[in-house]
């Protein structure tokens, strides 16, 4: 019997988790469960950088399972990864988790029972025409804020209010997800590699072709408020695209934003050790036979 049931790989925007995980997988036969909010949705490719020739045949899950403009959230991914997750199992494979969302990865390491959430008609109502600053407060009022990413915008600020005030008014039933025994790794980068990588990585995709990934993705009738949603990429090129923003200035507050948010993830994953989620980090800079090999080490002690 497998000492563990999951293998976890996790880090920062840009700091090669995709490619240890495959390279793990492809020592100890493991099949890909991806931890990305963004990866889901189909035809957001360059921009959420899939990579998709990275995984070398190795099969992977949970990209590509949405349709770009909706709204998939935390309670689908954890049906969806159960769903992945049982049918890697059954197969006498083992399932290792890689992204960087630090949301979904904890809503699987620890087990979070959640409930769909509906639209609210009437809150929504009661919300329309409150500036952004009006609905942070009212998001303050039912939790604390520890990051900006649910009041990037209005209508993001808004689904927020909405989700606290389901939770709020509805008794959650236990659910059927199992607690998982998950060795959990994280790529230890510096500050400053790490802000290299980005900027490098940026560079990279608007070469190739991010920007008009972003012009096909709205002339296919995707509205660009809910491109705007997604944040980043796809925040600031739908931006320039529409003329609210110069080219340079695209890319002065995208690489800003980026660096941000690799700050963000490091204190979830920080936030993560204080809820009891042990990680072991593992230096970037080593070799990847070592990193692999340090994992497997880990597996077996």
């Amino acid at each position: 019997m497998a000492k563990y049931d999951l293998i976890t790989v996790l880090g920062p925007t840009a700091c090669g988790k995709t490619q240890l995980a495959v390279a793990l997988a492809e020592r100890i036969g493991g099949e890909i469960l991806s931890a990305d909010s963004r990866q889901v949705y189909r035809g957001m490719d360059i921009g959420t950088g899939k990579d998709l020739g990275d995984y070398k045949g190795i099969p992977y899950h949970l990209i590509d399972i949405a349709e770009p403009g909706s709204k998939y959230n935390v309670y689908e991914f954890q049906g969806d990864f159960l769903k992945a997750y049982k049918d890697v199992v059954s197969r006498g494979t083992q399932p290792i988790m890689c992204g960087g969302t630090g949301l979904y990865l904890e809503s699987v390491l620890r087990g979070y029972r959640l409930i769909p959430v509906p639209e609210n008609p009437q809150l929504r109502a009661s919300l329309e025409g409150k500036s952004l600053k009006e609905l942070t407060e009212i998001l303050k009022g039912y939790k604390e804020l520890h990051n900006t990413t649910d009041v990037d915008t209005t209508k993001r600020a808004i689904r927020a209010i909405e989700i606290e005030e389901c939770y709020r008014n509805t008794p959650v039933e236990k659910n059927e997800f199992p607690q998982l025994r998950s060795l959990n790794i994280g790529l230890d980068i510096s500050r400053e590699l790490r802000r290299e990588r980005i900027s490098v990585r940026l560079e990279k995709r608007l070469q190739e072709g991010m920007i008009d990934e972003v012009k096909g993705l709205l002339d296919s009738g995707i509205a660009p408020e809910d491109l705007i949603y997604y944040g980043l990429e796809y925040k600031y090129v739908t931006l320039y695209v529409t003329g609210q923003l110069e080219y340079r200035h695209l890319v002065q507050e995208l690489e800003v934003a980026i660096h941000q948010f690799a700050k963000r993830q490091m204190t979830w994953f920080r936030g993560m050790e204080r809820r009891g989620i042990q990680i072991e980090w593992i230096p970037f800079e080593w070799e990847m036979e070592r990193k692999v090999s340090r994992i497997v080490e880990l597996m077996n002690r």
